[in-house]
Parts: C-alpha cells; sequence; structure tokens
C-alpha cells in the first residue's frame, strides 16, 4: 500500500503484511493537526489501535530516517494493562519496524528480570511492557527514560481499573516534559479525561466512527437456558457453530477450572487462561490457539482485553459480565477488522434482566432465543458433511483402497461406515430442557393482582419441613424452566404448600414434576381450600378475667423498714439515726460456739477448749509448772566431763545447757549431734537459748573445776601433729587446699556429648 503521510520502512511492512487500506481509526491519528501533538483517541476494540499508534509515534522514532541507529536509552515507551496485550503489542510492533531495524524490549510480570535488563543494556530503540514491572526497572536504574521522545498508554481505562494510576503517575513523571503522549482506549470514563488533563499538553480529542456503532461486525444473541442446562447449552453452541476457534468466558478460577475438565472429558481440544497460571502456561495457551492445537480457550476476564486471536469467530459468556463495559471488551475479541463473528450470552432465567441491563448500557440490540437442540446440532453436522470440501478434490492416491472396499462391503456399507466414522469422532450433543424465550409482554415488570388465569398445584412439604417461599420460588423455577413471573401465589400450609402457576406455562410441569430429591408437585384440580378452621370467639375482658377489683382487693402492702446493722443491738431502732458513728456502736456479742473465737482464745492463753472437745485430755499446764523432760538415754554413754544436762541436743553445741533444753536446729529426740567438750555452768530452770548472756572475747574463758586442762599452745591436733584443716563460719568445712590448683575449663555450650542425659528407666 501507499500513504504519503507513513514512512516507507513503514508503508513496506504494512503491504507485505497484506494491508490495502487503513481503518478508521489509523486514518484519524494521520488526520491533519494531529502529528507532534497529545492525543486522546478511542475507538472500538479490534480496529488496529496497535498498528495507528504505531505509525503515530514513526516521527519521533525514525526523526526521517529509514535505518535507526544504536540507541543508548529508549526513544518510545508504550505502556499496556495486562502481560499477553503487552507482548501482543511488542510482536506487532516488531513486524512493523522490522524493515527499520528497531529493536524492542519487553517488560513484563512474570518473565525474568535478568533477561530483561540485558535486553535494555544491549540497546532498545522501543520498550513495551506493564505498569509494575516498569516502574520496578526504573526504580533499579536499568530502564532510563531521560531520551524518550513518545509514550503511548493502550487500554488506559483497563489500567486504572486496575489499580495502575499511582504506577502511572510514576513511570509518566519519570519522562522528560517534551515528549510526546497518546492515550488509547475503547471507552473513555471521567478518570481518563481526568488523566489526560494532568500529564497531557494541548491533547487533540479522536473519535472514530466505530464507537457511535459499537461492534457493528458483531452478532449477538441471548440464550435462555434453565440453571442445570448450562454446561450443555455452551456445548450444544460450540458444536453448532464448529468455528476455527473461541472463548468461553467465565467468572472465577475455580469455575475456568471445572468447565475445562467437563470439556476435556468430552472430546474438545480446550486450553485455560486465568491469572494462577504462570506467564509461560499462559504463553503456550494462546500459542496452541494461534497454531490450531488448540480450538476453544477457557478463560477469566484477564482475557477481555487487547488479545488478538486470527480466525476467532465465537466469544460465550457463561458468566454473564459485571457491567456493560466488560461484555464490550470480552465480545471485542471477535468481529475484528472487518471480520464476523457472534457473541453468545447464556442467560438463566433468573438473570434475564441483568441481560437486559447490559445489553442496554453497551447500547446494543441482542437477538433472544433458545440454545440449539440435539436434532439442530446433529442436522448441522449432517450439512457439513455434504458440504465438506474433501469430497470435491482430487483422490486419486485414495482410489485404490476405496475400490478394494466398495468390492468387499458394497456402497452403503461404505457410506454408513464413513457416517458413524465422522460422528463418533465429535462429541455428542445434549438433550436440553425446553425454555421459552421471554416476551417482550412478560419480560415487563407486572403489578400485583394481574395474574390472570392458573392452575394449582400441591408440594409434598410444610412448615413441618421447614419450607419457605423464597427458598420454593427458585426450585419451581429451574425444575419447569420459568421465570417467577409465571409463579403465583405460594401458600405454605403445616404438611404441604399450595403453588399458582400460570395456565399458559402449566403444560412445562404436566400431572406430576420433582422439584428435588424426594419433594414433588402435584396439579390439582381446582383451587385449594385456603381457608383457616373457625375458632370460638374470644369472651369479652371483664368475662374472662377470674376475679375483679370490688371481689379481691388488692392488699395493702406494709411501710418500709430498713432492715438492722449486724453491729447494732436491737434497741437500735429508737436511737436516732443522726449523728451516729461507728464508734457509738456497741461490741459485737460473743459467740462462745464460734471456732475461731476459741481457737483465738487458746492461742491468748485465756479460754478453755469448746465444750465437748476436751474429753480424754489432761488439762494445759503453765509453763513454768511443767515437770523436766526425762534424760536422754544415751547420756551414760558419752564421755565423762562433757558438762551437759541429761536429754540435750545440739547441732554445733554450746557446754552447759539446762534440763530439758533442745537446740532450734535439732533434728530429732534420737539424733543426738555434736562432740563432747566439756562441763559448763548449769542452767536456771526454764533457761532459754535467746537468753544466753554473750561471751566475753577480752578476758580469759572460766573453766569448771572438772574441766579438761587448756591445750598447750601451738597444739596442733589430738592424735598427731598435721595441721588441721581452717573451718568457715557456720561450722562447715571447706577445702582450701584447692584454691591454687588450676580450675577445670568451662564447657562450651555448642557440645552437647557432655550434656546431661536423663537415667533410663528400670526395667519390669
Amino acid at each position: 500500500m501507499t500513504h504519503t503521510d507513513i514512512a516507507a520502512p513503514l508503508a513496506a511492512a504494512l503491504a507485505a503484511k497484506g494491508y490495502e487500506s487503513l481503518t478508521p481509526v489509523q486514518e484519524a491519528v494521520l488526520a491533519e493537526g494531529v502529528a507532534g501533538r497529545d492525543a486522546l483517541v478511542s475507538a472500538q476494540t479490534g480496529s488496529g489501535k496497535t498498528v495507528a499508534f504505531g505509525i503515530a509515534v514513526a516521527d519521533q522514532i525514525l526523526q526521517g530516517a529509514d535505518r535507526l541507529l544504536f540507541a543508548d536509552t529508549p526513544i518510545a515507551l508504550a505502556i499496556a494493562p495486562t502481560r499477553e496485550l503487552a507482548l501482543q503489542v511488542a510482536r506487532e510492533l516488531g513486524w512493523l519496524y522490522a524493515e527499520a531495524g528497531a529493536q524492542i524490549a519487553t517488560c513484563v510480570g512474570g518473565m525474568d528480570y535478568r533477561t530483561e535488563r540485558r535486553a535494555l543494556e544491549r540497546g532498545a530503540h522501543i520498550v513495551v511492557g506493564t505498569p509494575g514491572r516498569l516502574r520496578d526497572h526504573i526504580e533499579r536504574g536499568s530502564l532510563d527514560l531521560t531520551g524518550l521522545r513518545a509514550v503511548v498508554l493502550d487500554e488506559a481505562d483497563e489500567m486504572l481499573d486496575l489499580g495502575f494510576r499511582e504506577d502511572l503517575e510514576f513511570i509518566l513523571g519519570s519522562a522528560p516534559e517534551e515528549r510526546r503522549t497518546l492515550m488509547f482506549s475503547a471507552t473513555v470514563p471521567k478518570e481518563i479525561e481526568a488523566l489526560a488533563k494532568e500529564f497531557q499538553q494541548d491533547a487533540v480529542r479522536i473519535q472514530t466512527a466505530g464507537e457511535r456503532k459499537q461492534h457493528a461486525d458483531i452478532e449477538y444473541r441471548v440464550l435462555t437456558v434453565s440453571a442445570r442446562d448450562r454446561e450443555h447449552a455452551i456445548f450444544n453452541v460450540l458444536r453448532f457453530y464448529e468455528a476455527p476457534s473461541a472463548i468461553v468466558f467465565c467468572k472465577t478460577r475455580m469455575a475456568v477450572n471445572h468447565l475445562l475438565a467437563r470439556m476435556g472429558n468430552r472430546g474438545f481440544q480446550v486450553v485455560a487462561l486465568s491469572g494462577e497460571l504462570s506467564q509461560q502456561e499462559r504463553t503456550h495457551a494462546l500459542q496452541a490457539l494461534r497454531d490450531g492445537r488448540a480450538r476453544v480457550c477457557i478463560a477469566t476476564d484477564v482475557a477481555a482485553r487487547g488479545i488478538d486471536l486470527p480466525g476467532l469467530e465465537l466469544v460465550i459468556h457463561a458468566d454473564l459480565p459485571t457491567n456493560s463495559e466488560t461484555l464490550l471488551h470480552r465480545s471485542g475479541r471477535t468481529g475484528r477488522a472487518g471480520a464476523k463473528g457472534v457473541s453468545v450470552l447464556i442467560a438463566a432465567p433468573s438473570e434475564v434482566r441483568k441481560a437486559q441491563r447490559l445489553l442496554s448500557g453497551a447500547k446494543l440490540v441482542a437477538d433472544w432465543g433458545k440454545p440449539p437442540s440435539a436434532d439442530e446440532v446433529q442436522e448441522r453436522d449432517d450439512a457439513r458433511l455434504l458440504e465438506h470440501p474433501v469430497l470435491g478434490q482430487d483422490l486419486s492416491e485414495e482410489m485404490p483402497l476405496a475400490e478394494k472396499l466398495l468390492e468387499r462391503f458394497g456402497p452403503a456399507q461404505m457410506a454408513s461406515a464413513f457416517v458413524r466414522l465422522w460422528r463418533e469422532a465429535r462429541s455428542a450433543p445434549e438433550v436440553l430442557q425446553d425454555v421459552a424465550p421471554p416476551e417482550p409482554a412478560q419480560r415487563a415488570p407486572r403489578e400485583r393482582g394481574e395474574f390472570g388465569e392458573a392452575v394449582w398445584y400441591s408440594v409434598g412439604v410444610g412448615h413441618t419441613g421447614r419450607a419457605e417461599a423464597r427458598w420454593l420460588l427458585p426450585k419451581i423455577c429451574e425444575a419447569g424452566g420459568v421465570t417467577k413471573n409465571e409463579i403465583g401465589a405460594i401458600r405454605v400450609q403445616q404438611e404441604q404448600t399450595f403453588v399458582q402457576i400460570a395456565k399458559a406455562a402449566a403444560k412445562k410441569f404436566g400431572d406430576a414434576l420433582e422439584i428435588e430429591a424426594g419433594v414433588g408437585m402435584v396439579r390439582l384440580e381446582g383451587e385449594p381450600s385456603l381457608e383457616r378452621p373457625e375458632r370460638a370467639p374470644r369472651k369479652p375482658f371483664a368475662e374472662r378475667t377470674a376475679r375483679t377489683r370490688d371481689e379481691a382487693p388488692r392488699r395493702e402492702k406494709a411501710p418500709y423498714q430498713p432492715k438492722p446493722s449486724r453491729f447494732v443491738e436491737e434497741e437500735r431502732d429508737e436511737a436516732p439515726r443522726s449523728g451516729w458513728t461507728p464508734d457509738d456502736r456497741p461490741a459485737r456479742p460473743r459467740r462462745e460456739d464460734s471456732g475461731h473465737v476459741a481457737k483465738r482464745e487458746m492461742q491468748e492463753g485465756t479460754g478453755a477448749r469448746r465444750e465437748g472437745s476436751d474429753e480424754g485430755r489432761k488439762p494445759r499446764q503453765p509453763q513454768g509448772e511443767r515437770p523436766a523432760r526425762p534424760a536422754y538415754k544415751g547420756a551414760a554413754t558419752r564421755a565423762e566431763g562433757t558438762g551437759r544436762s541429761a536429754g540435750y541436743k545440739s547441732h554445733g553445741g554450746t557446754a552447759g545447757r539446762s534440763t530439758g533444753y533442745k537446740s532450734h536446729g535439732a533434728a530429732g529426740d534420737d539424733a543426738p549431734r555434736g562432740k563432747p567438750r566439756g562441763e559448763g555452768a548449769p542452767r536456771a530452770a526454764g533457761f532459754k537459748s535467746h537468753d544466753k548472756p554473750a561471751r566475753d572475747e577480752t578476758g580469759p574463758r572460766e573453766r569448771g573445776p572438772d574441766a579438761r586442762p587448756a591445750r598447750p599452745s601451738g597444739y596442733k591436733g589430738a592424735r598427731d601433729d598435721r595441721p588441721a584443716k581452717p573451718r568457715a563460719e557456720g561450722g562447715a568445712k571447706k577445702d582450701f587446699a584447692k584454691k591454687d590448683a588450676p580450675r577445670k575449663p568451662r564447657a562450651d555450650a555448642s557440645d552437647t556429648s557432655r550434656r546431661f542425659t536423663p537415667p533410663k528407666k528400670p526395667r519390669g
């Protein structure tokens, strides 16, 4: 092709690709007054926007040259919302600038960061990427935007919907202010206009004719099916159209995986495309569709933007989209670049109004109908067999084998075998429940009381089975394939429920129908009796009252009397309350039978034991009148001259203790401790250890007449002259000989070989 405003390298690439003329959006970006200016372009999906902005920024990239030289920094930047769209834009720009020798680098999530960095270091004229990965490269210093001349935002509205506004502001803020900024979008909401005003200067608004008439090459159809036949309707639609490639859109990843397994079991060549897949898996799935190895792609809305699949003729909405914009972008995968396509919406009876709102919001007109039945699918298959192009081709190579087969089996048998093989190679069509499409009169809201003629049915569940109208209504609609407009009154009784069905729709229910396991509907002859049994009239209140005020007057209530305090005698009521203080209250009466009072008296030594508790016991005597404890039996065995009384016990022992004395640290009566050291002066009766006078250390110690003679000076030991070990305070012996010995090295904490090992349990 030839165009005066297109550079020679790009014109040659378009001609080689088979472009005979430009699309409206491509003509619009080359119009007079647009060159070199910022632009906000809106055009329908599949109108050639990628090639449009590719030729629009050619002046900034080539600058009049036919061949590009090495670039230290990128010249142009293209930003796309999804990975698939970014890779597709890179492929389109690759063949468009192939004659100019442009190097194109991609920066998308899910790819190896090091590979992308090396591609940027080798020099790239055009960089295509997603917002998140581009910002990552800028922050790490691997992407330099100082030499940028043009920036393109593809599907700008989708990037804002996905929450990339902050990343876009960061990227555009890092680019030079003298750049050219182009924004391409299928729709231009207020957010896009605000973004354009912020980052564009004197932008021109380009609105192509395709936006005013959305998707003129796409046929829209709405198929109403029962909820249980949704998947079967999808299978029949795929079999009816037999498109070279098709996309089935689901709402969630779980629905994608479920439908993928169901279609794979039925022999469909199917792949999946969802956000949980890695970038490599998503790339392989799209490549399988382009190569023809797969014919059906089940995807979430991740594939609803910008993906171009050659030969895509059918789009099926298994789940209705959330808004009209998503409906347009989903359907825009087909009918691209002048080709024809079909967009099918699968809607249950409860989703009819939602489908109408979506079509009305997108300003689309659709044909309402039923999904293809099994007979219609089979009829279409037979027609394709008769019109198959291979029947008119030259088959001379296969003719010898065909003649042998004809001689052996005959023409009729051979034709029948060929038909069976043809049908077995395809999935068998599904038998669907007949659901009539809603008529305009039925779709309009009706007023209460205008139900018309109806037939009554009895449902075998009532209040005892916890039946409710809101639970029965969707069950009945699904079982009969009707909408709630065909269902009138629902009267829940104790054991059963009566349902009113429009007479026109009663034939779908027949005489009996099971709406759930164990719950059925049975047609009634005439109208059931819904009147409640009459009750006896209630008596007037006066007659029902057992007594009246005159017969049984209310008893006068006694005046309020304050409760007396437990600290005050009964005579307290006579004394005035004012001026009373706690000090004025009388003493609390003694309770002789109180256990804690008796215990306190026994501790003080002034009270007696409780009455009846001292039976068989001797009265307690004062401490001064107690008899002396008998002498200890082992006292006779001691050496003479100990100077201690019988029965004395001590740990460290001090001589001369009184009879019956026992040390505070004594262990027991039969465990005498201490070494005899001589007899001291006798102590008085009742002597206690804490009454002992302090020892006089200044003068010589007084000794008794029978005491052991004093030790001579220099005495060292009783048996030999070996030095005695010094005794530490408190009587405990310490060995100071080890003080000068070398200390044992401290164990290493990391050494687990010398840690404590619990003992083994004994056997048995």
